[in-house]
């Protein structure tokens, strides 16, 4: 059976996939080595993490697969720059030289890049990608499959059938008519940074009102019953120049794009609310057209729109579909998951593998970089800290002892998350319980934007306990409701504040992963995929009664996830958290001595 190497790059969040036997074997993320967050360059180190997991050398490999065609994508670049023309020179003169000198010769630098790889190379659809991402690793035997994103080569939104190893793209939406631009200008519209500052624009929207609603759907876009939509590309930039509204935007929603790191206003926070609220309907009517032509009963998503998790459980609550299954890393990353599988199933025609007990095959989405707990000793060493090392059992003890005592804990365990969520192995912990938790673990921790809501993870065996929820949502991306019977009612005077004010009420008996409209985004936990992280649930439950824990991504804001014990002993050293846990290695803030000026930090533990 054939070894792949899956590969997407050169746009942003590059990353590598390996893939033996139709077994995923490693998938990371180049930005998790090289600290620079969706580091779009070759993933060098990726594609070395991936080799090594697999224990073989590039000789090894029978296929290298990029996940888009650029050749494609050329011509869609180049096609828009004539349709728009005299318009847009300056950004056709940014453009083409990189296009000119780089993208155009892709294959020569791949080969280049892999060291002279001379076998055979393969390039897929970036939408065959997303949609071979979402299908080949589901749970289902046959599904329809929704990819909703930016763009990529001409298509920005498609639905596939996938039975067996077939699958067949039906229908597309072409550039630039675009749900993900559409969501990406509002979110530079309100201050934040496109391909990165959308799920900020997501958790900003329960802060305000829906009143642009109407206004998106009269001026901004015409939206058909099957979801289907055409932008009115007078209001946009994007098409020929270097942001993605301009003037005419402007002067449809009252003034200028808010300026990055300014205050929020309500303004902001109504035209977040607003967007969500048209980004969900049509996801909606797009789910509801798929389930009508395809007849198909599960569905698969991905693409960057398969983020927005609010959405995703609005799909799940009200959509057609009896089950749903969303690609952990629904983004550009995830592409290079998706074509090694289609070059396995599609090209090759074999057969998917599935034993009928219901899991899918990303393996809990555990497929990074795991370490040794000598190798943590050795770095711990070398960077003098003050640790002591642990049986396991206790370690868990200690860290629902210190959680609590609303102590807010890194963890680090097992083999990195691949994705853009951390789900128990590069994790920030704390006590869902407590009313401060949210606001230090943002302003303390983070470094980060205080209206931000933490997610809650909750053992699979407790969910509906707590939340309006009875499916697994193992990779964090479905919103659901808090049980009205965890709520506090409001008060009078509480139900009449407004935007950030709303932040202060406590909302349920869980207030620090407790949105201001009563929602959750929610990871189950499972004994089968992440045994420690069940288990350290399991004691706090124990412990306290509650089967709950704040979990937000082990990072500071501006940075990717940590991959590394060093990356991780850094960023405990350089924020407020209390307690570390790295594999059987506790260690407490109050003990550590300063960071050590004599030591090299860019090469102690560097991993390459």
């Amino acid at each position: 059976m054939p070894t792949i190497l899956g590969l997407s790059a050169y746009y942003h969040d590059a990353a590598a996939c390996l893939v033996r036997d139709g077994a995923i074997v490693a998938a990371a993320q180049e930005e998790r080595f090289t600290r620079k967050k969706h580091d779009e360059a070759f993933p060098r180190h990726a594609v070395a993490y991936c080799l090594r997991e697999a224990g073989l050398t590039l000789r090894d490999l029978d296929y290298v697969g990029f996940y888009d065609k650029p050749l494609l994508k050329f011509e869609r670049i180049l096609e828009s720059y004539l349709g728009v023309a005299p318009k847009g020179l300056r950004s056709f003169l940014t453009a083409m030289p990189v296009w000119l000198k780089e993208k155009l010769f892709t294959g020569d630098a791949l080969r280049r890049e892999l060291g002279g790889y001379e076998g055979t190379l393969l390039f897929a659809e970036h939408h065959e990608s997303h949609a071979a991402s979402a299908f080949y690793p589901s749970p289902f035997a046959e599904a329809a499959v929704l990819t909703m994103d930016g763009v990529g080569e001409w298509a920005t939104s498609s639905y596939a059938v996938g039975r067996g190893h077939d699958l067949e793209i039906l229908a597309e939406l072409h550039y630039p008519h675009s749900l993900g631009m559409l969501y990406s200008a509002f979110t530079y519209y309100t201050g934040f940074k496109v391909n990165s500052g959308e799920y900020k624009v997501m958790g900003l929207a329960p802060y305000g009102e829906p009143r642009y609603v109407d206004r998106i759907l009269a001026d901004v876009l015409e939206l058909k019953d099957d979801g289907s939509f055409k932008l009115n590309m007078e209001l946009f930039n994007y098409l020929h120049g270097l942001t993605m509204t301009n003037d005419a935007f402007d002067a449809l929603f009252g003034g200028p794009p808010r300026r990055p790191e300014s205050a929020l206003t309500q303004r902001e926070m109504d035209l977040a609310a607003s967007v969500q609220v048209v980004t969900e309907e049509i996801m909606l009517r797009m789910a509801r057209h798929v389930h009508r032509e395809t007849g198909q009963k599960n569905l698969c998503l991905a693409g960057g729109v398969a983020l927005n998790c609010v959405g995703n459980g609005r799909l799940l609550r009200e959509g057609p579909f009896e089950g749903l299954w969303i690609q952990p890393a629904a983004g550009d990353a995830g592409g290079a998951v998706g074509v090694a599988l289609a070059v396995h199933h599609k090209v090759l025609g074999n057969a998917r593998q599935r034993d009928g007990d219901g899991r899918d095959a990303m393996q809990g989405s555990y497929l990074g970089p795991a370490f040794a707990d000598d190798e943590i000793e050795a770095f711990l060493r070398a960077a003098g800290a003050v640790y002591e090392r642990l049986p396991t059992d206790a370690v868990l003890a200690r860290t629902a002892e210190a959680l609590a005592r609303e102590k807010v804990v890194g963890w680090l365990q097992g083999r990195m998350e691949f994705g853009p969520r951390s789900l128990g192995a590069r994790s920030i912990l704390g006590d869902p319980r407590s009313r401060k938790m949210q606001s230090v673990m943002n302003l303390k921790i983070k470094f980060r934007e205080s209206f931000r809501p933490f997610a809650p993870s909750v053992l699979r065996e407790h969910v509906a306990e707590y939340f309006e929820l009875d499916d697994d949502s193992p990779y964090m991306l479905l919103v659901a409701p808090v049980r009205r019977e965890r709520r506090i009612a409001m008060t009078a005077d509480e139900r009449r504040l407004f935007g950030i004010d709303k932040l202060h009420v406590a909302r349920s008996e869980l207030p620090s992963i407790t949105h201001v409209d009563y929602s959750a985004r929610i990871q189950t936990v499972h004994a089968e995929t992440n045994p420690l992280y069940h288990a350290l649930l399991t004691r706090f439950r124990d412990l306290t009664g509650c089967p709950v824990l704040v979990n937000t991504s082990f990072n500071v804001r501006g940075e990717p996830i940590v991959c590394t014990p060093k990356d991780a002993y850094l960023c405990f050293m350089r924020t407020e958290m209390d307690t570390l846990v790295l594999g059987s290695h506790v260690l407490e803030k109050d003990r550590q001595p300063p960071l050590a000026d004599d030591v090299d930090w860019r090469t102690l533990y560097q991993l390459d």
